[in-house]
């Protein structure tokens, strides 16, 4: 399904022709078609219906309001990694309790203020940031809905540069010492440990390596039940693939299938945090042609959106 088509020679989000709207606002600007979002989104909810998972948007995929609110009204929550993202997420109207707060390098004013806020849960990636945690949460005499993002140390199969969950990577705590820091999560003032999260990169494909991280997960839990810690949530991140050049995206009622078999027997709420998969399709970056650059062996055309506009490409 694709909301950008052309109509008589002219492309068109859904029926309404590009230079339209560029003569509307001006160049550059980005179109989003509210029609390529609902449809990824129903998509993901009916491969998992009849499983108690919920979807939770990765605000860092994009943070236009107009896009946060057309999820909203989905009833997507979101995962956001920074303070500005929980203001935009609160302006689309998604409740604090729908919001999940992710991310290595949350300053203690940023925990105090998803505190404050009430979000659902923290994403903790380090012990010293479990601390920080504590801390706050007791100064503020709130008590921490907290997962531990656990790295199970298995390579997504895709970039170097969007892998995230190998033992060489920065995110998260290592497998093999998860089941200690839950100890010391149980023990802290604050924090009441709930979730096991864990993400292990983006644009994945393959079921195997999900297969893989999810079964290792499905063990902790097991171990930390068996230590009195009253683990309910499993946060299974997001890296859902789509095509970009005809390759083939994730078959998602495939992925659906096999989290039933890895994880369904916990009874655990699932927390999905998709982004690309939502909205890598749903728009379009549109510029003008300003200058022909002609001068040189090769023809250039000079356009009015640069790096500033779309520099993410460029990091990969």
């Amino acid at each position: 399904m694709s909301a950008f088509a052309y109509r008589d020679g002219v492309l068109c989000a859904e029926a309404v022709p590009l230079p339209a709207i560029a003569e509307a606002v001006g160049t550059p600007f980005y179109c989003y078609a509210a029609s390529a979002i609902e449809h990824a989104y129903g998509r993901l909810a009916a491969a998992f219906a009849g499983q108690p998972a919920a979807i939770y948007f990765a605000t860092k995929a994009n943070g236009n309001l107009a896009v946060l609110r057309t999820l909203a009204k989905l009833g997507a929550g979101m995962d956001i990694v920074s303070v500005g993202e929980l203001q935009r997420a609160l302006r689309a109207g998604v409740p604090a309790q729908r919001i999940v707060f992710s991310g290595v390098g949350k300053s203690a004013e940023e925990i105090g203020a998803a505190l404050a806020a009430g979000v659902y849960q923290i994403n903790v990636e380090s012990v010293p940031e479990l601390h920080a945690i504590s801390q706050v949460a007791t100064a503020m005499g709130r008590v921490a809905a907290i997962a531990l993002r656990v790295n199970p140390d298995v390579d997504a199969l895709t970039l170097r540069q969007i892998t995230t969950g190998t033992r060489h990577d920065k995110f998260g705590i290592d497998l093999g010492a998860a089941r200690e820091v839950y100890r010391l999560a149980d023990r802290l003032p604050g924090l009441a440990p709930r979730a096991v999260a864990v993400h292990i990169g983006s644009q994945i494909s393959d079921l195997a390596p999900y297969r893989e991280a999810f079964g290792r997960i499905g063990e902790l839990v097991r171990t930390l039940r068996g230590d009195g810690i009253a683990i309910d949530r499993v946060d299974l991140g997001g890296g859902l693939a789509i095509g970009y050049r005809g390759e083939p995206p994730l078959d998602v009622d495939a992925y659906a299938a096999m989290v039933r078999e890895t994880l369904g027997h916990l009874g655990c709420d699932l927390m999905l945090e998709p982004g690309r998969f939502l909205v890598g399709h749903a728009g379009v970056l549109v510029s003008r042609v300003i200058y022909r650059k002609t001068d040189l062996a090769r023809e250039f055309l000079i356009v009015d959106a640069a790096m500033n506009d779309l520099l993410r490409p460029a990091l990969y």
